[in-house]
């Protein structure tokens, strides 16, 4: 009896960033499901952490290993910490860049308008730095470190998560936009630098998708709305949407699908 064919994707690991909720949780348990162990990096309190259990067993029940860290990930000590056990832990297996998807799905910054008629109300040059270090600059450092560790190389897949707000306005939003505008820039020239290493980068830039990170932004419900308003299939977005675009995008197939920023949005960003 001829045994079966490994999948294209198994056994080797994912690193989620913003692992335990929304497209962080969608895409571990997708890549679980196409034979990847996953690695996930969150920021939880103790009334939260029973649902970064719950994501653990899933994975262990699809017959994955996971290694799960309650850090910031912005956080260069902790980023090193992390990548130390990951290294102890996965370099083990004796694997050549053992790391075959990084996902970035931060989803942490300040919602101030930049004007405000009281100053206290305003955003702040703190504020605006940590927006920009949590959901940009935090992708360049932790891919630098995960190429000069060889903890990935021909074959990787980077992804972070965009939004239309990168290129469109909503009141409070103006740092976060900021934010994302950066990313994707940052996506650009780390595919140019990635590309002789064989690895591939590109944004993901999901419809209205009613996350918990959604529902912080003031004024979310309006969002949400229009959106299912204008969207061609008259509905919102889900986690499962964008994890399953991501799990495609992640097969060895996809090497020359780089540089981009790919909607994955039923139609909705086009539509006016």
């Amino acid at each position: 009896m001829v045994g079966t064919q490994p999948q294209p994707l198994e056994g080797a690991w994912a690193l989620i960033l913003g692992a335990s909720s929304g497209f962080g949780e969608a895409v571990s348990l997708e890549l679980a499901g196409l034979g990847m162990d996953i690695v996930g990096v969150h920021l939880d309190r103790r009334s939260t952490q029973p649902n970064v259990d719950r994501i653990v067993g899933e994975i262990k029940n699809k017959g994955r290993e996971s290694l799960f860290f309650n850090v910031n990930a912005a956080d260069p000590e902790k980023r090193r910490e992390v990548l130390d056990a990951v290294q102890a832990r996965i370099g083990r297996s004796g694997a050549e860049s053992p790391i075959r998807v990084l996902l970035h799905s931060l989803a942490f910054g300040t919602l101030k308008p930049f004007i405000a008629e009281v100053e206290a109300d305003a955003l702040t040059q703190a504020q605006m730095d940590m927006t920009q270090d949590v959901m940009a600059n935090s992708l360049v450092y932790w891919t630098q470190d995960l190429v000069q560790r060889k903890l990935m190389g021909r074959g990787g897949r980077i992804f972070a998560m965009t939004s239309a707000g990168g290129a469109r306005v909503w009141k409070t939003y103006g740092a976060v936009s900021a934010a994302k505008a950066a990313l994707e820039s940052h996506v650009r020239q780390l595919t140019l630098e990635l590309g002789p290493h064989g690895i591939t980068v590109n944004a993901i830039m999901a419809g209205v998708t009613d996350t918990p990170a959604l529902r912080k932004i003031p004024g979310s419900d309006r969002m949400i709305e229009m959106a299912q308003a204008k969207n061609p299939s008259g509905r919102l977005t889900t986690p499962r949407d964008v994890a399953a675009a991501i799990g495609l995008l992640a097969h060895p197939k996809a090497q020359w699908v780089t540089g981009n920023v790919i909607c994955v949005d039923g139609g909705e960003f086009v539509v006016d």
